[in-house]
């Protein structure tokens, strides 16, 4: 089961890795008793990245979902993505299964997912291009209870961004 999973991600990696933003989604075979670990809050956002966890939340709110909860531990995963994508300059979900591991080893969590994109100057732009995709809809309307984002620039001030979905 463990291959069809790493097999699965490897072919939504190839699928949508030359998208301005894409997603990507696993469960853990094993729903074990969840840890309990703290959920720290302490990271220094961004202006940007409260604006997008805000407008997530408020789409929710809008279509009668529970809103998401953010997490440092979940945002940290999310701005090594990003600091990786900057570095690489590409957008893709490399090593979203040591991202999804850590979560799961971190903070317990039972299902991961996560949207990139690339270029968006606000947060409403990036948000509005995640709800007009049906992929990246699905993760945002999808069955999470905790959320993360990081937002980085380039050099060319072309901002970068990975918004990482949990259920615990």
């Amino acid at each position: 089961m463990y291959k069809n999973t790493k097999l699965l991600c490897l072919i939504f990696l190839c699928v949508f890795s030359f998208t301005s933003c894409t997603k990507d989604s696993i469960s853990p075979e094993n729903n074990a008793e969840l840890k309990t670990a703290n959920l720290v809050d302490a990271f220094a956002y961004s202006q940007i990245e409260i604006d997008i966890l805000t407008a997530v939340n408020d789409y929710r709110k809008s279509k009668g979902l529970t809103t998401l909860k953010k997490v440092d531990e979940i945002t940290l995963q999310a701005e090594s993505h990003t600091v990786y994508m900057v570095e690489k300059n590409v957008v893709n979900h490399d090593n979203f299964n040591v991202r999804f591991k850590n979560l799961v080893d971190e903070i317990g969590a039972r299902a991961v997912s996560e949207n990139v994109g690339f270029g968006y100057r606000t947060a409403d732009a990036v948000v509005a291009a995640w709800i007009k995709s049906e992929g990246h809809l699905a993760n945002i309307e999808g069955d999470f209870t905790h959320f993360g984002v990081s937002v980085e620039q380039d050099e060319n001030d072309k901002n970068y961004f990975t918004n990482i979905f949990v259920r615990r």
